[in-house]
C-alpha cells in the first residue's frame, strides 16, 4: 500500500471496518470514473454512464415496452435517466479483506407493477460469482420471477438483505440528498454497537413492512454480523426476544454509512468523497475534474559516491548522469553476471518490483486497469518494457482473470464453480504495460 494510505489506515485505531472502507474509498471508485459517468449522465446518456462505471447493460427498454406496455417502459426510462451507476458502485456491499464487491448478489433498485400482483418487474443489478469477478463489473437487468437478462447467475432472485429499492438515494441522482437523513448516527441503545444505525431502525422497519404488504408496526429482522439476527419491534422501539419469519431490514438501513464514520473519525474529507455524497453530508465537495499526479518525477540515487538522477526521458526511465557509452558497457557487464551500477539497479527494480506495486495491485483488484497503468507509466514511462518479476506477474494475472469474466459473460464458464478449468490459458509473453490488461 502507498505510504499515505498506510498512514491513514494506521489512524483507524484498530477498527478493521474503517480500515477496509478507507481502502475502498482510495481505490474502488476512481475520480476519473465519477467524472466521466457524471458528464454522460447529465447529458442524458445513461448507457454511456453505465459504460464509464463498468456496468454491463443487459436490458432493452423497447423490448420491455412490447412486453409490459408503454407506461411501465416510461417509468423505467425515467429511472434510467437519473441512474448514477458510479454512486451505486460507491454504496454497493463489499467483503473483506480487500473490500471487493460482494460476489454473486442480485440487488433490486426499483419495482414496477405489471398488472399481475404475483409477478412485479424489478430493475436489478448483479455482481458475478467470485471466480468471475475480475474487473469488478456489475450488470444491470430486469427480473420478474422468470425473465432475466444477461448470463446465468447463481442467485437471480433479488436479495432482501442487499436491496436498494427502499434506498433510492444510494443510486438515484434525484434522491441523493436524502443520505444525511437516512444515514443514522450510531448506537444509542444499551448493548448497541457504534456501527449500528439503531436510531433509524424503527422508521426503516416500518418502510420494509409496508413494502411487503404488512402493517407498519410489528417485527423486523436485523442482521448485525457474526451470524446474529435480532428482532426489532417497532411498537416497543427496541430489540425483543422473538422467533418466526418477519421482514428483514436491508443492510443499507442496518449500519451507519462508512462515509459518515470516516468523517467522524477524521480519516477522510470532502475531497475524497463522491460529490453527491459530500454534498448530502454537508462537507466540501471535491472538484469535478479528476486530479492526476504529473509524470516526470526525478529520483535521486547514491551511485559510486555521488548523487545521480534517474527520470523519464522520451517515455523511458533513464539515468541522467551517465554517458550512453557507459550505460551500454555497464548493461553488458550486468547481463554477463556482473554487479549492476546503482542507477541501473534502481531502474531494474522499478521495472520488476516497484515501491508502488501494492497500490497497483489494489487498483487491478478493483478493476481500475486504466489507473493501474497510469501509475506504471508515470513511474516507468509509456515505452517501458517489463522484465520478469512481481509487477509483470500482477499485470498478467489481471489479464488471465479477465478471461474468466469473459467466459462467465458468454455462458461458457461454470457459475458458482471454477471458470479457470474451462480453458487452459497460455501465459502472456508481452512486456509493454499497455499490452497486458487491455483498456
Amino acid at each position: 500500500m502507498l505510504p499515505a494510505t498506510e498512514a491513514r489506515t494506521s489512524a483507524a485505531t484498530g477498527d478493521d471496518r474503517l480500515a477496509l472502507w478507507l481502502r475502498v474509498r482510495e481505490f474502488a471508485v476512481p475520480p476519473t470514473m465519477i467524472d466521466t459517468a457524471t458528464v454522460r449522465r447529465e447529458a442524458g446518456d445513461w448507457a454511456g454512464a453505465c459504460a464509464a462505471a463498468r456496468v454491463d447493460v443487459d436490458l432493452d427498454p423497447r423490448d420491455l415496452a412490447r412486453t409490459y406496455g408503454d407506461e411501465l417502459a416510461r417509468r423505467l426510462r425515467s429511472d434510467l435517466r437519473y441512474f448514477a451507476p458510479d454512486l451505486l458502485r460507491w454504496h454497493m456491499p463489499r467483503v473483506g479483506p480487500d473490500g471487493l464487491l460482494r460476489p454473486g448478489v442480485t440487488s433490486a433498485l426499483a419495482r414496477y407493477e405489471t398488472g399481475d400482483p404475483r409477478r412485479p418487474l424489478h430493475l436489478v443489478v448483479r455482481t458475478p460469482p467470485a471466480w468471475a469477478d475480475a474487473g469488478q463489473r456489475i450488470s444491470l437487468t430486469v427480473w420478474d420471477g422468470a425473465l432475466s437478462g444477461g448470463p446465468a447467475h447463481p442467485h437471480p432472485r433479488p436479495s432482501p438483505r442487499f436491496r436498494f429499492d427502499l434506498h433510492r438515494h444510494l443510486w438515484d441522482a434525484r434522491r441523493a440528498g436524502e443520505l444525511a437523513e437516512r444515514a443514522g448516527s450510531g448506537g444509542c441503545a444499551p448493548d448497541a454497537e457504534p456501527h449500528w444505525a439503531v436510531d433509524r431502525w424503527a422508521v426503516e422497519a416500518r418502510l420494509v413492512r409496508e413494502a411487503e404488504g404488512l402493517a407498519p408496526d410489528g417485527l423486523a429482522g436485523v442482521r448485525v454480523g457474526g451470524g446474529r439476527c435480532l428482532a426489532f419491534d417497532t411498537r416497543e422501539g427496541c430489540v425483543v426476544q422473538a422467533s418466526g419469519h418477519f421482514p428483514l431490514l436491508p443492510d443499507a438501513a442496518t449500519w451507519v454509512p462508512p462515509d459518515r464514520e470516516l468523517l467522524r473519525a477524521g480519516l477522510i474529507d470532502g475531497d475524497r468523497l463522491h460529490p453527491l455524497v459530500a454534498e448530502a453530508l454537508g462537507v466540501r465537495a471535491p472538484q469535478s475534474a479528476a486530479v492526476r499526479e504529473s509524470a516526470g518525477h526525478t529520483h535521486l540515487v547514491d551511485c559510486r559516491g555521488e548523487r545521480h538522477r534517474v527520470a523519464l526521458v522520451d517515455g523511458v526511465l533513464s539515468p541522467l548522469d551517465h554517458e550512453p557509452a557507459e550505460i551500454h558497457r555497464e548493461s553488458l557487464l550486468a547481463a554477463l553476471g556482473g554487479p549492476p551500477m546503482p542507477c541501473l539497479q534502481v531502474i531494474d527494480e522499478a521495472h520488476r518490483d516497484p515501491v508502488s506495486l501494492p497500490g497497483i495491485r489494489e487498483r487491478l483488484a478493483h478493476g481500475d486497469y486504466t489507473g493501474a497503468l497510469d501509475v506504471v507509466e508515470d513511474l516507468l514511462g509509456r515505452d517501458a518494457r517489463l522484465g520478469e518479476g512481481p509487477l509483470r506477474d500482477a499485470l498478467e494475472t489481471a489479464v488471465s482473470r479477465r478471461i474468466d469474466h469473459g467466459l462467465y459473460r458468454s455462458g461458457l464458464g461454470e457459475p458458482g464453480g471454477s471458470g479457470t478449468k474451462v480453458l487452459k490459458k497460455p501465459r502472456s509473453v508481452r512486456s509493454h504495460p499497455r499490452q497486458a490488461p487491455a483498456r
